[in-house]
């Protein structure tokens, strides 16, 4: 078997490109190169065009791009010392009106299958509990933003050079290959309890409980498999006359993981009205549990936020930050205790307004206010070591110091860093960061380019992974953490293979990290990690092949 790696190399003889030597003796790769790598011209290509034989996004089959955001596809689910019997096939809340109306709230329509395999999204924060109850002490969640079963399977091409598969868990990815422990797979439906509710973020109250379409998943229209072809094409994007089922967003859908319920688009731990529910980390730090949270993109975007924070719009970042943190917050006056580690982006993005905010906006870094970070920084007597992106020095420097300073004094940790955008460097499928044109909605935007300091003053998904447990494992021996590869969904966003593929590699190498230092520290006996999605996009591999790296024309 040729490795993805070897098969780019062939196409990169003779190309120069500007190299940065990192403490770990790794060349990370920026700056264009002078001939584009197979994928990365794919990319090219249908990004100029509009037009790929060898796949495409949306339901429009004679364009690349038809369709930027979310679908309301079935979504893959791999345990690590657990198993999906409990939750799918004949235990599949689908196969029950009763179970579907507690949980939904409602009846949804068309939804009920007598022989679903497919469990639910909350089920995940179900199994959380179950495994915890069980005597579990370590619990990781592993959240690949936005990577369905088609992104992943694009990645595992890219990195075998071979077309291995064509539905069930598939191989070539660390994640689908470990057998370190008994490993499950399975399915589930993402939809939330509706789209359409419209809040008040200054009082925090919701406006039209219910919103404007419901959720629900008609396994006639959408497939009964992860890697089944869309019986109706407009369905999963909600694009029907009538009968239309919301797909989720990031915020509901990472809400079902933590806090076990179906919560309307945009609301982060409250439920369809609005009211508060608390999240599993919070519980579980009540009773003595050290909780982490780390992220490739914004420390408060969705995702991360709904691990541990409330809000009835995603899009308070400043106040979702102050819940994570442990600072009173629009929601939570008084304050909640805040995550004992936080690593991730957010770093240099400025704003003057943000009017998605409220009122009490305060103009500055988007995410996490210049006195808000004052407060917490140990240095002036707050409760956090602060790791942050520093002019000069390597991520990888900065972060290693705060890890060993909050080990030493089993303090907390706020590890840092971004470039413009709030995101970690985008990495691309052969492992540079350099990545080619994106489209959305048929008009190519313009790639992202770093420099040298970008990728030198940041820091790895997989290093931060690790940094975070080392932490969290100082603090207590019973533990919690989210891990959210989340450029996967800021890839599939911008309808941009290269980038995907970067993005899910990415993550997968945290995942071979994290397992390497669970073997090495005590072994899985007290140990479960569940590794997801929250939503696909709809990504359609028409050639799969021209992904093998073979080929560089669609």
């Amino acid at each position: 078997m040729r490795s993805f790696n070897s098969l780019t190399s062939a196409f990169s003889v003779g190309l120069t490109c500007l190299l940065l030597p990192t403490l770990v003796g790794e060349e990370p790769k920026i700056g264009k190169p002078q001939t584009l790598d197979p994928i990365a011209k794919l990319q090219a290509e249908a990004a100029a065009t509009n037009q790929a034989t060898w796949g495409h996004w949306g339901p429009a089959t004679d364009k690349y791009s038809s369709w930027t955001t979310h679908s309301n596809r079935l979504i893959p689910i791999y345990t690590f010392g657990w198993k999906l019997d409990s939750v799918c096939g004949e235990n599949s809340i689908y196969r029950s009106p009763e179970k579907l109306t507690e949980v939904y709230g409602f009846l949804p329509t068309a939804t009920v299958n007598p022989t679903a395999d497919y469990c639910d999204q909350t089920d995940i924060y179900r199994l959380q509990q179950a495994a915890i109850a069980a005597g579990k002490k370590r619990i990781i969640l592993f959240i690949f933003d936005g990577m369905d079963w088609q992104s992943t399977r694009a990645a595992a091409i890219a990195k075998t050079g071979e077309v291995q598969y064509d539905q069930g868990r598939g191989r070539g990815l660390a994640f689908q290959d470990y057998r370190g422990v008994e490993t499950d797979f399975g399915a589930m439906v993402t939809s939330p309890h509706n789209n359409g509710t419209n809040v008040n973020v200054n009082k925090q109250t919701v406006l039209n409980p219910g919103g404007s379409t419901p959720g629900g998943y008609d396994v006639t229209r959408a497939g009964a498999t992860a890697w089944a072809e869309f019986p109706d094409p407009l369905y999963p994007n909600a694009s029907l006359e009538s009968n239309n089922h919301a797909y989720t967003d990031s915020s509901s859908s990472a809400t079902s993981m933590t806090s076990g319920i179906k919560t309307y688009n945009n609301g982060v731990n409250v439920d369809f009205s609005g009211r508060e529910v608390v999240p599993l980390a919070r519980v579980l730090q009540d009773d003595g549990f050290a909780v982490g949270v780390v992220t490739s993109v914004p420390i408060s975007h969705a995702t991360p936020a709904a691990a541990y924070a409330s809000n009835v719009h995603r899009d308070d970042y400043q106040d979702l930050t102050r819940d994570m943190l442990g600072l009173p917050s629009i929601y939570h006056p008084g304050g909640l205790s805040g995550l004992d580690v936080i690593i991730g982006g957010g770093w240099g993005e400025p704003r003057d307004k943000d009017g998605a905010q409220g009122d009490n906006f305060v103009p500055g870094n988007r995410y996490l206010t210049s006195e808000d970070l004052a407060k917490i920084d140990r240095a002036n007597g707050g409760k956090y070591v602060v790791a942050q992106r520093t002019h000069g020095r390597t991520g990888e420097d900065v972060l290693d110091e705060a890890v060993k300073q909050a080990i030493a004094g089993k303090h907390r940790l706020l590890g840092y860093f971004g470039v413009t955008g709030g995101h970690l460097p985008f990495r691309t499928a052969d492992g540079r960061y350099d990545p080619v044109a994106s489209i959305g909605n048929a008009t190519t935007a313009k790639a992202e380019e770093y420099s040298r300091d970008d990728v030198a003053e940041n820091v790895s998904l997989s290093r931060m992974a690790v940094s975070a447990v080392e932490v969290l494992d100082a603090r207590s021996d019973r533990w919690w953490l989210m891990i959210e590869a989340g450029d996967v969904d800021w890839a599939n966003h911008s309808n941009n293979i290269d980038n995907s593929i970067g993005a899910v590699l990415s993550g997968d190498e945290a995942f071979a990290e994290l397992t390497q230092w669970i073997e090495n520290h005590g072994g899985w006996d007290e140990t479960c990690l569940f590794l997801t999605a929250d939503h696909g996009h709809y990504l359609i591999l028409d050639k799969p092949e021209a992904l093998t790296g073979v080929s560089p024309t669609n």
